[in-house]
């Protein structure tokens, strides 16, 4: 099938490679633009654009797709159906009617719960048992559109966002080759009104930790912020990211460090497992604390 793909970060890549060794040709690649990145803030391509460069793809990085312009340059491709992951850019109508087979996404939640930015932080952040990946027919309104495929995932005890993603990516790619080779034959189901939850973007508000909330709350904060942007605190004064943790039966007054960086909540503890200090790489606790002593109390 003669396709457009339409995806910008880390997690669009595994479903672009699938799509170009399942044999589809990809007419053109969109993206955002690159972004100033590293100390000296030279433009850097995003993954996808990286990728597609790298296999010779076109590839076009609009700031808009409401421009007429830029709407006559994706009906002209004449391309079956678009994929879109992770873009980034609303679709306009427009764009969403030039392809003769329709625009799909693959998006990592089960719909309608978790429609917008953040699925996959927002499922950890509230204790879901399960996530997973649909592919869906794009329409006007934000993650609204019928449903082709969907699988779940089970979410474990010890996830992080940063587990999820690769998981859901690979899944996401597996299940958009199957969705195209079955599209003559699959039934659209319409999304129910009830279950609609919202995944809003990530407030750098929220990812400061507070330690007299229960245990189990802090650990889906610490996992569900891993790796980006991180649930920091304060350890004398020094602002320190923790990036994995579980919990355990301890008892303490809240930040209270019990051994190690094990830390009391106002309900139980956590175990800290792995930490970011201002400056240098994430590291499991046992090395971190070599040299380093955190302090009885984390702020």
């Amino acid at each position: 099938m003669r396709l457009a793909f339409l995806g910008t970060p880390e997690f669009s890549v595994p479903p672009l490679r699938a799509l170009i060794a399942a044999g589809h040709e990809i007419a053109c690649v969109y993206c955002q633009p690159p972004r100033p990145a590293g100390r000296g803030q030279k433009e850097r391509p995003s993954p996808v654009q990286a990728e597609a460069e790298k296999r010779g793809l076109m590839v076009r990085h609009p700031r808009s797709l409401r421009t007429s312009e830029a709407q006559a340059e994706f009906a002209a491709l004449g391309v079956e159906a678009a994929v879109v992951v992770a873009y980034g850019l609303i679709l306009p109508q427009a764009v969403l009617d030039a392809p003769a087979r329709g625009c799909l996404n693959i998006h990592a939640s089960l719909l309608p719960r978790w429609r917008g930015a953040a699925p996959i932080h927002r499922a950890i952040m509230a204790g879901d048992a399960e996530t997973g990946v649909c592919i869906m027919r794009m329409e006007a309104g934000l993650d609204t559109g019928p449903v082709l495929l969907r699988e779940a995932l089970p979410l474990g005890p010890t996830d992080t966002t940063g587990d999820l993603h690769d998981r859901l990516s690979g899944l996401g790619a597996r299940m958009i080759v199957e969705a195209l080779a079955r599209l003559a034959d699959l039934t659209p189901v319409p999304q129910p009104e009830a279950g609609v939850t919202y995944a809003h973007k990530i407030d750098k508000a929220e990812a400061r930790i507070d330690w007299s909330k229960p245990a189990a709350e802090v650990d889906r904060l610490i996992r569900g912020l891993a790796p980006f942007p991180g649930a920091w605190c304060e350890a004398r004064g020094e602002r320190i990211k923790l990036l994995r943790a579980r919990l355990v039966e301890r008892r303490g007054s809240p930040g209270e460090v019990l051994e190690g960086l094990t830390v009391a909540c106002g309900e139980g503890a956590v175990e800290v497992l792995e930490v970011q200090r201002a400056g240098a790489k994430a590291l499991p606790v046992a090395e971190a604390l070599r040299g380093w002593d955190p302090g009885a109390r984390l702020g």
